[in-house]
């Protein structure tokens, strides 16, 4: 840590604390997305953990790494958010009518998708040697779905440990608990996550590559033509849509026909897909026509899971508080 600017933001020199502060912020906002969910709650998050950090600063004698200490500071306001938040509003149905007999129906999940514009500069260098894993692969919809299906201490400690690599011993001190008690913790929560199944991030094309702009041009297409055939010959045979934070899953080709069938028929207006891309992976912003004007308004984030050559999930995602992060205006000239 550079002593002069520590001295100086002891002095009480803002602009140094902000300098010694500054290149850990897009890695603990991920952080605190992680841990919380959503987009604007982890950019609370993140202000009030500087806040407390200034706040804090004669109290950081270095014991620890600058870093460490932020990011101790960080877990608890996440965790106490969690505490605090109590019980979110019930759902409100993100389909235009009752959708057909689900596959499955699982408990709500209150998860947003995060801009990848947020995820630059974040580089898997900033985790210890004990990671389990990549920063690619730990912001994936797949990872962060099992992730928060864990209790939220549950959930801060394998972030904490097989994310960013910190030691048993430093993430009980963050927790203000054992390293016996964090190494239960870990263990109980890899057993919940290793449950998820392989890791079909794998098999995926390569960001950006003419693979995948190709597979998810397809996609596009046949979804702006409400053209409910070709979607289906994309999908994989295990394929899922979901659409967080409704209990609804579909799985498998008949399944997903028959949902997007009756979705596409019930569609009054045509629709336009905007490309953009979350967690890592391709994903569109829909804008559906306003039938009384002349502009098209953002309905929901579809954000695709890629496996070889062929899509493995489809996470639907109502048009929400995330979308100004992703850089897309709620209406656009139709």
């Amino acid at each position: 840590m550079n002593d002069s600017a520590s001295i100086r933001a002891h002095a009480g020199d803002h602009q140094a604390f902000a300098a010694l502060t500054d290149p850990y912020r897009r890695e603990l906002q991920l952080h605190c997305y992680r841990i919380l969910g959503h987009v604007q709650d982890a950019e609370d998050a993140l202000q009030e953990t500087l806040l407390s950090a200034w706040r804090a600063w004669e109290s950081f004698e270095q014991r620890s790494t600058l870093r460490s200490w932020l990011y101790r500071i960080a877990t608890n306001r996440c965790l106490n958010m969690l505490r605090d938040s109590g019980r979110r509003p019930a759902t409100t149905s993100a389909v235009a009518s009752p959708p057909p007999e689900a596959t499955r129906y699982a408990e709500v999940l209150w998860l947003e998708p995060y801009p990848d514009a947020l995820l630059e500069g974040i580089v898997d260098s900033a985790a210890g040697p004990e990671a389990r894993y990549e920063t690619r692969e730990a912001v994936t919809l797949a990872f962060l779905t099992a992730l928060h299906r864990l209790p939220p201490r549950q959930r801060a400690v394998l972030v904490l440990r097989d994310v960013l690599g910190f030691s048993a011993t430093e993430v009980g001190a963050m927790l203000d608990t054992t390293p016996t008690s964090v190494h239960s913790a870990l263990i109980r929560a890899r057993a919940t996550v290793d449950e998820r199944g392989p890791r079909a991030h794998d098999r995926a094309p390569l960001p950006r590559s003419a693979q995948e702009h190709e597979l998810v041009a397809r996609f596009a297409d046949a979804f702006e033509r409400g053209d409910v055939d070709p979607i289906v010959a994309l999908l994989a045979e295990d394929a899922w849509w979901t659409m967080p934070p409704e209990p609804w899953g579909y799985q498998g080709h008949d399944a997903i026909k028959q949902f997007i069938a009756q979705a596409f028929a019930t569609r009054e207006t045509p629709a336009r897909l905007i490309p953009t891309r979350a967690n890592f992976q391709p994903a569109f912003y829909q804008y559906v026509r306003d039938p009384h004007t002349d502009v098209g308004r953002a309905l929901s984030l579809l954000v695709l899971t890629l496996d070889g050559d062929r899509i493995s999930h489809i996470t639907r995602f109502a048009a929400t508080s995330a979308l100004p992060h992703f850089g897309l205006p709620r209406t656009i000239p139709w």
